[in-house]
């Protein structure tokens, strides 16, 4: 069933089903934001130039940090914009979803505030033991596999649903594509876990340029689906 000439069409030529705000929206935003809190250097108005010091020292990884995030939540949005799902699966999957963003936040915020403070030197770069380098590693890559693994599910749901949904060709080719695009992103994950875990210890920092592969994946998937929604406008 083609979309109503009255339905909104994404870039991508995805009719956008959830258009309106659900509670389940509003809540999933609220808890967003609080994750984007949880980022901040510090809640407090520096009295000091020390405590202003330190604040700016913590900048740059906030803000690499915020921009993280702020992808997931990026995907978390189109996914819902895109099908308007409200059905017990979805919600619990949801829920789950932002239960691991929550507990997430920690080793993001941790992670990059020590990468990037011995990259400009004010962190001791033997600061952690070998084998906590590697747990770290294990840690954050295990987090944002569960993240698209919870993402592919959220999909997967809604491909389910496609015929109630009725999705259509375009749409259902999209879909997989998207099912694809989330499936490598636990790949990804999962790789730079293995490479942590087998690495010599005080080496598991180097399990992280495997996330490097997310621009590859992306210019992929990006690629191929703006080349299907294409094909599918000129017939």
């Amino acid at each position: 069933m083609a979309p109503s000439s009255h339905a909104l069409i994404g870039p991508d030529g995805f009719q956008l089903r959830g258009t309106a705000m659900s509670r389940v929206d509003g809540f999933s935003d609220v808890v967003f934001g609080f994750a984007l809190t949880l980022l901040v250097v510090s809640l407090e108005v520096p009295k000091t130039y020390g405590e202003l010091h330190e604040l700016i020292h913590g900048f740059l990884p906030f803000a690499v940090s915020f921009t993280l995030l702020l992808t997931v939540w990026y995907a978390h949005y189109f996914f819902f914009r895109r099908y308007g799902l409200h059905d017990v699966g979805t919600i619990v999957l949801n829920a789950m979803l932002l239960f691991v963003v929550l507990f997430y936040v920690y080793p993001l915020k941790f992670m990059f505030g020590l990468f990037i403070g011995q990259v400009a030197g004010y962190v001791d770069a033997n600061q952690l033991k070998p084998h906590e380098g590697t747990e770290l590693m294990v840690v954050y890559g295990l987090g944002f596999t569960v993240i698209y693994l919870l993402f592919f599910a959220l999909y997967w749901n809604g491909w389910r649903q496609r015929e109630e949904l009725e999705l259509t060709p375009l749409e259902r080719k999209l879909t997989k594509i998207y099912m694809a695009d989330h499936l490598t992103m636990v790949a990804i994950g999962l790789l730079s876990c293995l490479l942590a875990v087998v690495l010599p210890l005080g080496e598991a920092g180097n399990a992280g340029w495997v996330y490097l592969l997310i621009g590859v994946s992306k210019w992929f998937y990006g690629y191929y689906g703006g080349r299907t929604t294409r094909s599918f406008s000129s017939i």
